[in-house]
């Protein structure tokens, strides 16, 4: 996958997580940046419980879950709940 549908995908991914974990994201930069670190863990947890994605629609559920993970632990450490 290109790295520009990476970004995309990821800018995507971090977007619905911020939505899904009721809040307003973090503007659009911060929202790539969960969306791609999120594919990073989200890869790395579900590879650690034999799931593996391809595709497209692959990276961006992994990213997806990866970029929940984040924001639930990012409002963990600031105090806020979810």
């Amino acid at each position: 996958m290109s790295l520009l549908m990476e970004i995309i995908l990821g800018g995507i991914a971090g977007w619905l997580a911020g939505k899904v974990m009721k809040g307003d994201g973090y503007g659009i930069l911060i929202d790539i940046i969960l969306g791609l670190v999120g594919g990073w863990l989200g890869g790395h947890i579900l590879s650690w419980i034999g799931i593996y994605t391809f595709g497209k629609i692959g990276y961006l559920i992994t990213a997806f879950i990866g970029a929940v993970i984040l924001v639930w632990i990012v409002r963990l450490i600031k105090g806020k709940s979810w």
